[in-house]
């Protein structure tokens, strides 16, 4: 079977771990970059080998050689970019979240359905091995039903700047950046029940603590301290028709004492930890047994779970497989983060 052709639309710094994971896959080939920016696709290009570089997405699409795309651009992109790719014939790989409104997401979703090809929402989570292991647990009635999942993704000092502080490329702060990896990750193994209703507040009280000395945290490639209209905290019980619930809190800055990331799921039969490291909780011969898997990472890696991501999504455009996290998923996904930030708005429970 013929390589993959690959184009990266976006050469912003998420798109490095997906040209990485491309160029380790021996069915991909990537064949073009586009960067509004072109000396930054030129470094990229040139740093992979890529001989083909444009400024302008649309130029790129109209390349009946480009087989499937990965956008790795701004959230506000998103939407418009995938429209434009499925019309012109590639399968979609595009970066969480799949855009910022639930009109744009069913847009997205009526362009998967006109045009017959694939997009994969870029819910990294779902593709890892810890991910997997309980996933494989479920499947096998060891934990039950999932009636309660509990996420935190807590930075002290971590807002990035640049495009993720302004609302209007990014459509909101760490619970539209680092909040939806969480809650995906846990609706996804509660076995993706429909959304009853949400109740979220959002606090902007501390900016972006760019005073702070001594704590060095990521900033974006266009980092400017003086523009931030983002939330700096966000919190949410998330109700499903089924009865489960979801209780979740994420920040980009908060006075905590240290950063935390936990991923808990309870289910009727048993428990498991997803983070900060993997771990199954069970009841055999009336005693609780925490049970700890031997496996490479305990905790959510990265690089690899980007590798996985990368190497099902080429699968799935040679045809082999369907994708695991398809459109329809990335529309509830954005019903559950938009009623959010209209909950906080609104000080009041949305109904769905």
């Amino acid at each position: 079977m013929s390589k993959v052709r690959i184009a990266v639309i976006g050469a912003g710094s998420i798109s490095e771990m997906h040209l990485k994971s491309y160029q380790n896959n021996p069915g991909a080939e990537l064949y073009a970059i586009c960067d509004l920016n072109e000396e930054r696709a030129k470094a990229k290009a040139e740093k992979y080998g890529i001989t083909r570089i444009y400024t302008d997405y649309k130029e790129l699409l109209a390349d009946p050689e480009v087989d499937a795309v990965s956008i790795c651009t701004w959230n506000n992109s998103h939407a418009p970019i995938s429209i434009a790719a499925l019309d012109a014939g590639k399968n979609v790989l595009t970066e969480k979240p799949l855009c910022k409104t639930v009109g744009e997401a069913m847009a997205v979703e009526e362009a998967v359905h006109r045009s017959g090809k694939t997009l994969q929402v870029g819910f990294v989570r779902r593709y890892a091995s810890n991910t997997r292991i309980i996933k494989s647990f479920l499947e096998n009635d060891e934990l039950g039903e999932i009636y309660y999942a509990k996420a935190s993704c807590i930075r002290r000092l971590g807002n990035p700047g640049g495009w993720f502080s302004d609302v209007e490329r990014s459509g909101g702060g760490p619970l539209i950046d680092v909040g939806v990896h969480v809650i995906d990750l846990c609706w996804y193994l509660m076995g993706r029940p429909k959304v009853k209703s949400v109740s979220g507040n959002t606090y902007k009280r501390l900016g972006n603590r760019a005073n702070v000395k001594n704590l060095a945290f990521y900033k974006a490639a266009d980092y400017d301290a003086s523009r931030n209209t983002v939330e700096d905290m966000a919190n949410a019980l998330i109700r499903f028709e089924n009865g489960a619930s979801i209780l979740v809190d994420v920040s980009f800055t908060l006075h905590a004492k240290e950063d935390e990331l936990t991923v808990k799921l309870y289910g009727d039969k048993g428990g498991a930890e997803l983070e900060p490291q993997l771990s199954i909780i069970t009841e055999k011969h009336d005693t609780i047994l925490n049970i700890t898997p031997q496996i490479n990472n305990l905790s959510f890696d990265f690089v690899a779970g980007f590798q996985d991501e990368i190497n099902y999504f080429i699968e799935v455009c040679q045809g082999k497989k369907e994708t695991i996290s398809p459109v329809q998923d990335g529309v509830e996904m954005m019903k559950i983060l938009c009623g959010i930030y209209e909950s906080s708005e609104k000080g009041e429970e949305i109904h769905f």
